[in-house]
């Protein structure tokens, strides 16, 4: 270790020494009352320290005043270098700044919001082969390629397909225009799979109302079929009273809502109990004349039998 390092490492005397110096600059820096208690100093250097104060401001806890302060080669003076305020190891501090493309979730955009899409997006690949350029029209041609790239997209008269700009007659993209082939790129191999896989997450075979559904979406009345590679394994449910109505959903899902579910044998219906005890039977205070074994007489003849 060199006689200069050493030197740097220890604070010179009089820099450090100079903490009422430093505290001045700093409440000069800062609003009244918010300057704290001195807690320590660092050498930066030759005759050069920084000092350090506690910060009382709002929503700057764990933050420090750093107030540099220096001295010339043999001279006595202190002179001051800067003020700044600096984040200690435990200060509070904003999340790390995050691209716009990074921090997007589903649902996010709303209307009028403009979402460009990458030039080289894996998701999608040219819809024609024949030319490396895309059609005039198309949103990643070489006129708009400056705002698809821009993070903050200026808006143009209208549309990229509305825009008055024409394929060139005879190329490839003028056949492709006049074809019908009016999309410059469709979905790749990879931005099939990541639908896939997404679709297959939110309503798939291995949800728990599949799990617990009486059948699979692929036997449902509901299910509207799609086309493509992707109608293979998904279609779209139709049943407004499933919880995925208007969904792409797996055709190895299913829900409660399954057009047969409600298709099954009335249940047989109990026989009549034997004693109703949901009825009452009126029952007389006195029986009737003619209903027992013992004939009716009068007073006179059962006083006679020695009756009262």
């Amino acid at each position: 270790m060199s006689a200069a390092t050493t030197r740097s490492r220890t604070p010179d005397r009089l820099c450090a020494e100079a903490v009422d110096l430093a505290r001045a600059a700093a409440e000069e820096a800062a609003a009244p009352g918010v300057v704290g208690e001195h807690t320590g100093a660092v050498s930066e250097g030759d005759r050069v320290v920084t000092h350090f104060f506690e910060c009382k401001e709002m929503g700057y806890r764990g933050w420090r005043w750093a107030v540099t302060v220096a001295r010339a080669s043999r001279a006595k003076n202190v002179t001051l270098d800067e003020v700044v305020l600096l984040p200690g190891p435990d200060a509070l501090l904003a999340p790390e700044w995050v691209p716009w493309s990074e921090r997007l979730r589903p649902g996010d955009m709303g209307p009028g919001d403009l979402l460009p899409t990458d030039a080289e997006d894996l998701r999608l690949e040219p819809g024609y082969s024949g030319e490396d350029e895309p059609i005039p029209s198309s949103a990643v041609s070489e006129e708009m390629a400056e705002l698809v790239e821009a993070e903050d997209a200026e808006v143009t008269a209208g549309t990229p397909s509305n825009l008055p700009v024409a394929p060139t007659r005879g190329t490839i993209a003028a056949i492709a225009e006049e074809l019908g082939m009016r999309r410059a790129r469709v979905l790749s191999r990879y931005g099939l799979h990541s639908a896939a896989d997404r679709w297959e997450e939110s309503f798939g075979s291995k949800t728990p109302m599949a799990q617990a559904a009486p059948a699979t979406c692929v036997s449902c009345g509901f299910l509207t079929p799609i086309g493509g590679s992707l109608g293979q394994a998904f279609g779209v449910c139709a049943n407004e009273f499933a919880p995925a109505d208007g969904r792409v959903v797996s055709l190895s899902y299913g829900c409660g809502g399954h057009s047969e579910a409600a298709i099954m044998p009335k249940p047989p219906r109990p026989a009549p109990p034997v004693i109703d005890e949901t009825k009452v039977d009126a029952f007389p205070l006195r029986p009737a004349a003619d209903s027992g074994s013992v004939p009716d007489v009068s007073d006179e003849a059962a006083a006679e039998l020695g009756h009262s």
